[in-house]
């Protein structure tokens, strides 16, 4: 394994791990995948309200079994913020760029925005 690659796996456990952590400053987009996400259970962005997150911050060999699959994200845009599942992973997100279902993004900002500045945190 790369030395980067065993920092950022070393970075995701400590931050993943501990239920707590700064916000990231970043992006957000939206999407509307049907099927299994990366944590093994349907989803349907289109109408339920998860996140996926970069494939950086999942560390474990088997998604499904991710310790990040066990977690929320909270989102906050202009004042408002919206908390949701990671359901699913995100491979072409860099590490500060979360994608949300159609609903999450929704709740807050316009569809038509498509990518908005945003932070968001691991919690729960």
């Amino acid at each position: 394994m790369r030395q980067g690659a065993v920092l950022t796996a070393l970075l995701a456990l400590l931050f993943v791990g501990s239920g707590s952590a700064s916000a990231i400053g970043g992006k957000m987009t939206w999407y509307n995948d049907k099927g299994y996400g990366a944590c093994g259970t349907r989803i349907d962005a289109s109408s339920q309200n998860l996140a996926a997150v970069p494939k950086a911050w999942f560390t474990s060999s088997n998604p499904n079994n991710d310790p990040v699959c066990r977690k929320s994200v909270r989102v906050t845009y202009k004042g408002k913020s919206v908390t949701v599942p990671v359901r699913d992973m995100c491979p072409s997100c860099d590490r500060s760029h979360v994608d949300l279902s159609v609903p999450a993004f929704r709740s807050l900002a316009n569809l038509d925005l498509g990518v908005v500045g945003v932070t968001w945190e691991f919690v729960g």
